[in-house]
């Protein structure tokens, strides 16, 4: 059933009209609430009939005193004048007028003001009688185009300015696109508006930029495109929707990746491999080792620890440039050594580390070892000079000496110097034996360090005589330890370790400076001062700053340069050959006596001698032992002594041991002599009693 339809309520009755006072109350009404000024100005008196409340008050007025003033005095005579033509178009021309003006309020902002100037011809007129005056604030939608021309503006130098390209594309066509990204591409503007976006996107990544362009995702991600060429450009794009001249479009900035992925190719490279050479760094080969040894003992390898013989002579001798270019020298030929599968690192200084991998035979590792020592052995150009470099090689086979690349690297270290014991310029290959060894020079080493600071090294003296008259002519001083737990002990014991470790160059400074003290302590307690003869090590002669550090010792321990001898060995006579001269007068200069200690066992050159400013051969005790019996070493002992003889050189015999061999020697023309037929080394307090006790000076007595 349909409900039945309601009855229409019946029309409620006609508003009364309202009268006059009533209207123009509403009007008043309606005029003051209106968001525009309102006001009512007479033609012919330019007074001001009408304003509403907003109009009045924006000139500083009320709707009552507003009234009757012209709008010149309401605006000001400047603003009148510059609204008078618009004015007199309204009343001359009868039409409706509307213009604009810009403002600026108290604070110095700008405000804009539309202006509806409309005439009011009254039935039958032929003048205008008053003119409505309609103003509107539309300060906001200025500013809001002002906004929009600016971004529009800031987008258009943005897109020239911009090293980066940009793509503007609607519904995945191209609309618009800068100049970096045609640079970029390889196209034109107009060769590239109107293209899908799409066509420049290298295949594999065209999927993912459809689904963000389809998603409408503003993003940013990694992806490629491509050149005219067909070149592939790893980029990264950054997606952003927007508005553009009333359009919604799809702006796209195109940043090529290229120098940044080359940025961190090189930054990976610096941080993997050596900035000097450009072999593997420490660090880089460590983790590589370890990766190789994870496959397992199947792969058997051969670790070579490589450390180039006397490198420091090059560097204190021609400078750290010509050094450099000597390590790069070495690692070329290295690299050119060895298998493209092989591993080779610079792990710091002049050390240099080799991964030999899938070696069967150590004859196998043999061969690559002779291979590297010729090649590296070849003299390298360095300061126009050619100079002779050789390493001293250490190995360690995989599995047989370590499963860890810790034990292995230490194994083949251990190794090499044996190999620098051996006679450097050779290969050693490790044993376990060489572990034990270098266990106990490490317990040596740190005691060795713990003895400098406890003062348990003690200085022996020996006496030298003349060899005709006996009398003192001075004394060599010889290192002792007076070890805690072993004893008393001489420096065969200790020494090669105290090199090995560097331990020798504050160890040898103590040496000098302790016999120096000695000699002024003597001095002051009236025993006449002789002069002591100090061995020097190879590794304290080659500082660069060794006559500054003599010239120390003697300032702080207060004695003349007269008082001390430095015994040199010959090799370091060979070693040192380029710088000797200069450096031995320097000493010389300084009051101090120059010998060559040992002679006869060494290969100095005889020339050498002639260019050395020396004071003293001493012959090795090896030839002194053997007298008068073995004939060469007889011979060869009268040619040294006449060979220095002719060169002007004090010559000197030690390991004298009786009076045959002293008046033998003597005979000979040796001008000192020291050994135990004189007295074996003694600590200082006894030297002073052997002195006091001794009596005159004689020469032995032969038993017939």
């Amino acid at each position: 059933m349909v409900a039945p339809v309601p009855p229409v309520p019946p029309m409620s009755p006609a508003l009364p009209a309202s009268s006059a006072e009533d209207q123009s109350a509403q009007f008043r009404l309606l005029a003051d609430n209106v968001p525009v000024l309102i006001a009512v100005f007479d033609a012919a008196t330019r007074t001001c009939r009408f304003a509403n409340r907003q109009y009045a008050r924006s000139f500083g007025l009320d709707e009552g005193s507003v009234l009757g003033r012209t709008f010149a005095q309401i605006i000001g005579e400047d603003a009148a004048q510059e609204i008078e033509p618009h004015v007199r178009r309204v009343l001359d021309e009868r039409v409706s007028v509307s213009y604009e003006r810009r403002l600026e309020r108290r604070d110095g902002r700008p405000r804009w003001i539309e202006v509806n100037l409309i005439p009011y011809l009254p039935p039958g007129a032929e003048e205008v009688q008053s003119s409505f005056v309609l103003i509107t604030d539309i300060t906001r939608f200025r500013e809001a185009e002002l906004a929009v021309r600016e971004s529009e503006d800031r987008l258009a130098k943005f897109m020239e300015a911009s090293m980066e390209g940009i793509v503007f594309h609607r519904d995945g066509i191209m609309t618009d696109v800068n100049p970096p990204l045609c640079e970029l591409v390889g196209y034109s503007l107009d060769e590239l508006v109107g293209r899908p976006a799409l066509s420049m996107i290298a295949g594999d990544q065209i999927d993912t930029v459809r689904a963000v362009m389809e998603a409408g995702q503003e993003t940013r991600y990694p992806t490629a495109i491509l050149h005219r060429s067909g070149a592939r450009i790893d980029v990264e794009f950054i997606v952003r929707t927007l508005w553009r001249n009333g359009e919604r479009l799809r702006m796209t900035i195109v940043r090529d990746l290229r120098p940044h992925l080359e940025a961190l190719a090189r930054i990976q490279h610096l941080a993997q491999h050596d900035p000097l050479t450009g072999l593997l760094n420490r660090s880089t080969f460590m983790e590589r080792l370890r990766e190789r040894l994870s496959q397992g003992p199947a792969r058997r390898a051969a670790l070579l620890f490589i450390d180039l013989d006397n490198f420091k002579r090059v560097n204190d001798s021609l400078g750290h440039l010509e050094g450099d270019r000597v390590l790069r020298t070495v690692s070329e030929r290295l690299r050119g050594g060895l298998r493209g599968s092989d591993l080779v690192a610079r792990f710091g200084g002049d050390e240099f580390v080799v991964l030999l991998e899938d070696v069967h035979q150590r004859k196998d590792v043999q061969t690559v070892l002779n291979a590297l020592l010729s090649v590296v052995e070849v003299p390298v150009q360095a300061d126009g000079r050619d100079l002779s470099v050789t390493p001293s090689i250490g190995v360690a086979m995989y599995p047989e000496h370590g499963e860890s690349p810790e034990d292995l690297l230490q194994h083949a270290d251990t190794a090499m110097y044996l190999a620098k014991t051996a006679g450097r310029a050779t290969f050693r290959f490790f044993e376990p034996a060489m572990a034990e060894n270098a266990y106990a020079d490490l317990v040596l080493e740190s005691e060795l360090a713990q003895a400098l600071t406890a003062d348990e090294f003690v200085l022996f003296y020996q006496p030298q005589v003349d060899a005709r008259s006996g009398e003192l002519v001075g004394a060599e001083a010889l290192l002792r330890w007076r070890h805690p737990q072993r004893g008393l002990l001489t420096p065969d014991a200790f020494i090669v370790v105290a090199e090995r470790h560097r331990l020798m160059l504050p160890l040898g400074e103590w040496v000098m400076y302790e016999a120096a003290r000695q000699a002024r302590a003597w001095h002051e307690r009236g025993v006449a001062p002789v002069p002591i003869a100090v061995n020097l090590s190879s590794m304290q002669f080659r500082l660069a700053s060794f006559s500054k550090s003599v010239a120390h010792v003697l300032k702080t321990a207060g004695v003349p340069g007269e008082w001390l001898e430095l015994e040199l060995t010959e090799r370091m006579l060979t070693d040192e050959i380029d710088r000797l001269p200069e450096l031995l007068q320097t000493l010389r200069s300084q009051g101090l006596a120059i010998s060559i200690d040992d002679f006869g066992t060494g290969y100095t050159a005889l020339n050498q001698l002639t260019r050395l400013p020396l004071d003293k051969l001493k012959i090795d005790q090896s030839f002194v032992a053997v007298l008068p019996d073995d004939t060469g070493a007889a011979a060869i002992t009268r040619a040294v002594v006449q060979m220095a003889k002719g060169l002007g050189l004090r010559v000197g015999a030690e390991g004298v041991r009786n009076a045959r061999q002293w008046h033998l020697l003597a005979e000979w023309g040796c001008d000192e002599l020291q050994g135990e037929v004189i007295a074996t080394a003694m600590p200082a307090e006894e030297f002073e009693a052997w002195l006091a006790q001794r009596g005159e000076p004689r020469l032995p007595r032969i038993d017939t």
